[in-house]
């Protein structure tokens, strides 16, 4: 017996020195792929270019005393013409003078170089001739813009902006289903897959291996063995560490044809700071999908991220899918000096739907950061200015600029029920940090701020006055609004707009109320370091 508990004493301990070891050989595994793996090299050749142009500016300032004269004197310079340049937000123009002036030469260096970025000029071009040629097929209807003028001479006039400056007409026959969880977005999302007979368009911000996608990825493959057409497009950034390199040439055998955004390359370049950050799905250009749902686990809760993943989606169908269709030929087609696609065979597909009850109006739209038309803002302002009622607003960040906390504050002023709901578990520390900077400002003026407290909320919603709601992927803070390419649809008395007021009221249920004195308790440095990244939010 006790010959047996010494062997079992010994055999434990030798399992125990076996695991031991095994976590050490992965740990030395996981550090070799950390070391030699594409993240760390394309990191390490951004840093040692960024290294190399701070001591070439160093080495010019030490050995020839002019050159810093000359370089104050263009800081200063580059001041007024930045004051006096018509487009941009001020904040954004704040944010580069302090840059300048703080430090003159690096300053005034690094503006130059964002400036004179070729790249951005000609990609901006390029998506605008494309915008040009397919408007041809998605034109405002007259009868339809009089209808809604009619109903509402201000959103009469909000449409006419969008479809003369953002170049988006408003429908109608167009209906839509609201998605309060990821999860209810997916089921729905493969079924409408499953049932597509002539293209799929797909095209996302974030891809990654796992139950969501791989589900998504075998309904793809049996529809690319079907014959249909199927074209899938993903930004960038999933290159650096959630997918192959290779991965397009993966998917192309399998008949699906495959295009990445604004590659990852180890080049500085301001090209790579705007990224593809919509969520669209369109199926034979009757059905599409939007919303913060992008295609990885945490998104439908089978992998946890920061508590319970709250998001939000929506599908639309009818003639409003045009304005999708449109919006993913022009990303797919924007890094490609010639495009072949016959624009007619997806945007003149005749619409199987009859008009219904509640349809109401129905507004998809696309924002690009190289365009200085901020759509995505406008719409957020315009509902905030024209409530009377409330404004209920769901969002992860909030990194505000001028105009919209003074809209928010004078909505509230005016008596309008404004409430934000923000994640009370944060995905990244540092914009919570920054946005918790705003909260007794807001708080101040009547606006009601509450947490998420199960997660994390990556939902982007408006809804007002049981009439009008805006769901997509527009954040509220200055990368949406400014610097990626984004879409949302607004939607003008249909009849998904309750379930979206809906969703945001149990959603309240589960929400801590933020008060003045939460700030407070709020720890020095946190408060400290907010301030700091305020300044220089709009770069960030």
């Amino acid at each position: 017996m006790e010959k047996d508990l010494k062997d079992k004493v010994k055999e434990t301990e030798l399992m125990k020195k076996i695991e031991s070891s095994e976590a050490l050989e992965k740990g030395k595994q996981g550090a070799v792929r950390i070391v030699f793996g594409r993240t760390f090299v394309i990191f390490a050749l951004l840093i040692i270019q960024v290294v190399l142009m701070l001591w070439g500016l160093i080495r010019l300032t030490e050995i020839w005393y002019a050159f810093t004269l000359v370089m104050t004197v263009l800081a200063l310079i580059l001041v007024i013409h930045i004051i006096n340049k018509p487009e941009n937000n001020p904040a954004y123009k704040i944010a580069w003078i302090v840059v300048i002036l703080a430090l003159p030469i690096f300053g005034a260096s690094l503006y130059l170089f964002v400036e004179s970025q070729f790249t951005t000029k000609w990609l901006n071009g390029r998506i605008l001739k494309l915008h040009k040629e397919m408007r041809e097929y998605v034109k405002q209807e007259p009868e339809v813009a009089g209808e809604l003028a009619q109903e509402n001479e201000q959103m009469g006039n909000l449409a006419h902006y969008m479809a003369e400056d953002g170049g988006y007409p408003v429908y109608r026959n167009s209906g839509a289903k609201y998605f309060p969880t990821g999860e209810a977005k997916f089921e729905e999302l493969k079924k409408q897959l499953m049932e597509a007979k002539s293209f799929i368009f797909i095209e996302y911000f974030i891809v990654n291996k796992g139950y969501m996608w791989d589900s998504v990825l075998e309904i793809l493959k049996a529809k690319a063995q079907e014959g249909v057409e199927v074209r899938f497009m993903y930004d960038g950034t999933n290159m650096v560490s959630r997918l192959p390199y290779r991965y397009p040439q993966e998917l192309e055998s399998y008949g699906i044809k495959c295009r990445v955004f604004a590659s990852i390359k180890p080049a500085v370049s301001t090209v790579q700071n705007n990224r593809d950050h919509r969520k669209i799905v369109v199926i034979d250009g009757q059905t599409a999908f939007t919303g913060g749902i992008n295609l990885a686990d945490e998104y439908i809760n089978k992998k946890e991220r920061f508590g319970y993943w709250k998001d939000t989606g929506i599908m639309v169908k009818g003639e409003a899918v045009r304005s999708f269709t449109m919006m993913f030929l022009e990303m797919w087609n924007a890094e490609r000096l010639n495009s072949t696609d016959d624009y007619a065979r997806y945007l003149n597909v005749p619409v199987e739907r009859t008009p219904e009850e509640g349809d109401g109006f129905v507004l998809p739209y696309g924002d690009s950061p190289l365009d200085n038309e901020n759509v995505g803002e406008a719409m957020y302002m315009d509902i905030l200015n024209t409530a009377k009622h409330y404004v209920h607003i769901m969002t992860p960040y909030l990194i505000l600029d001028n105009e919209m906390i003074t809209a928010l504050k004078y909505a509230a002023k005016r008596g309008v029920d404004v409430k934000i709901i923000m994640p009370h578990i944060p995905d990244k520390k540092y914009a919570f940090v920054l946005a918790k900077t705003y909260y007794n400002e807001l708080l101040d003026s009547g606006v009601q701020i509450y947490e998420f407290e199960p997660g994390f909320v990556h939902a982007k919603s408006f809804v007002s006055d049981d009439e009008k709601a805006v769901v997509g992927t527009i954040n509220l803070d200055y990368r949406s609004l400014y610097l990626h390419f984004e879409c949302a649809v607004m939607l003008y008395q249909n009849a998904a707009i309750p379930s979206v007021e809906e969703d945001f009221q149990e959603t309240l249920k589960q929400c801590i109320t933020v008060t003045k004195e939460d700030y407070k308790k709020q720890k020095w440095y946190e408060k400290m370091g907010g301030k700091v990244l305020r300044l220089i939010a709009p770069l960030m």
